[in-house]
């Protein structure tokens, strides 16, 4: 059996709250341009029968934190702590923090979209529900981000069983030590590195099995299956498998490995989800006809009717895919500021506008994907006399755009015309 190296790597989200009752400029754009940071947690056999080893892993990208210069070099701190409650958020079970330094000689290093951090922490827990809490601190900045969530810890104890599923961004061997680096994000650029796996097997003999790897779109119908026999050791395998398949189509998908024993009886199985990717489609794309929807405040009526009546949705993603070509600022790269910035705004929209429509259907989230942050917005909750109303001020356009909540339930509705050159996307 081959040992293993894992190297680890992070990313960050934070939320902002807009419920303040006059908000600076540069506040809300800093916020609203706050990447994500994302998290991993995994279950794996601890070889003790009453509890399992969950490991998180925690990934930063270099553009979620701010560096300083030192010297010749560009530093960036922060600490992480992960908390572990019981299902009800009373009691802590345990806590752990640390720090994380970084350190890069180039600034181009500390913006790249290519670079983050992963830091790893095991926790041995009992099969059952928890409440997780993961905060990071940057220690420059002064800022804390936050993700928090239930989590269902497996028994792992009776065998066969099989550990859940690891994406890998990397999978290399030197001198017979596998190295892996997680791929925390679960987001996948399927057309190029393919869909490479790591997973364990627990068994109390050695046997034959089959591995089927069944892959399902958003829409729950089966895009992908294919099968693997392999011979398994009494106690624990390390599986380590790539599903090249450049026909799975972009957007959110469910990952099934399905163990199967000689004479085809099921043993055991494990899920998970990914986002499949493109290069230079930004991330907050998981649903390709969602996207093309998404696109009415920036695409003609035609243009969008030419990408929705594709024949199959290859041809769909390429008539998708070459309309933000048209309009990049540099259609000789596959890094489209428009394209980014539009899908943030979307993205922030449906995050922070959503009532009793998706966010970006909304009138302030109509307004923030075409004109972006306002320089300054006014609330009035709770004025004598009045509806609830929100000013958004746009010095550059000399505009004071007025949204009032008729209902009493946030609904907030433009009463400022926006008409002409307003209605047109600025980046």
């Amino acid at each position: 059996m081959k040992n293993i190296c894992v190297v680890f790597f992070i990313t960050l989200f934070a939320v902002i709250n807009i419920n303040a009752q006059k908000e600076e400029p540069t506040e809300l754009a800093k916020a609203s341009r706050t990447p994500k940071f994302y998290q991993d947690i995994l279950d794996f056999s601890s070889g003790k029968k009453d509890l399992t080893r969950i490991d998180v892993f925690i990934s930063v990208p270099y553009a979620s934190v701010q560096f300083v210069k030192n010297d010749s070099v560009f530093t960036n701190k922060y600490s992480v702590t992960i908390s572990v409650f019981d299902k009800d958020k009373v009691k802590l079970i345990e806590e752990k923090t640390w720090n994380e330094k970084i350190e890069v000689s180039e600034f181009d290093e500390t913006t790249s979209k290519e670079n983050n951090k992963v830091s790893l922490k095991s926790f041995f827990l009992q099969p059952g529900e928890y409440f997780i809490r993961s905060a990071v601190h940057d220690n420059e900045s002064n800022t804390d981000f936050l993700l928090e969530h239930t989590y269902k810890v497996r028994d792992l104890s009776t065998v066969p069983a099989v550990s859940d599923v690891m994406l890998l961004s990397k999978n290399v061997e030197e001198k017979g030590v596998k190295k892996i680096t997680p791929n925390v994000s679960g987001d996948v650029l399927m057309q190029r590195e393919g869909l490479p796996l790591f997973f364990e097997i627990y068994s109390s003999t050695r046997n034959a099995v089959n591995i089927n790897y069944i892959i399902f779109d958003s829409k729950h119908k089966k895009v992908f299956e294919e099968s693997d026999n392999r011979d398994i050791d009494s106690g624990r395998t390390q599986i380590f498998y790539n599903i090249k398949d450049s026909s799975i189509a972009l957007g959110m998908h469910h990952l099934e490995v399905v163990l199967k024993k000689s004479d085809n009886i099921l043993a055991t199985s494990t899920s998970r989800t990914f986002v499949s990717r493109l290069a230079g489609v930004p991330v907050q794309i998981t649903d390709l006809d969602k996207a093309v929807e998404e696109m009415m405040y920036i695409a003609s009526p035609h243009d969008i009717d030419t990408i929705e009546q594709a024949p199959t949705k290859e041809e769909k993603l390429k008539r998708f895919l070459g309309y933000w070509k048209k309009i990049s600022p540099s259609p000789e790269s596959d890094d489209n500021a428009i394209f980014n910035e539009y899908y943030r705004r979307v993205d922030y929209a449906n995050e922070h506008f959503s009532k009793y429509f998706e966010g970006w259907r909304t009138d302030q989230g109509m307004v923030f994907i075409l004109l972006g942050t306002p320089d300054i917005v006014n609330r009035h909750p709770f004025d004598m006399d009045t509806k609830p109303y929100e000013v958004w001020e746009y010095y550059n356009l000399n505009q004071s755009l007025i949204f009032v909540d008729r209902t009493g339930f946030g609904d907030y509705r433009l009463v400022t015309p926006l008409t002409g050159d307003l209605y047109r996307f600025r980046m």
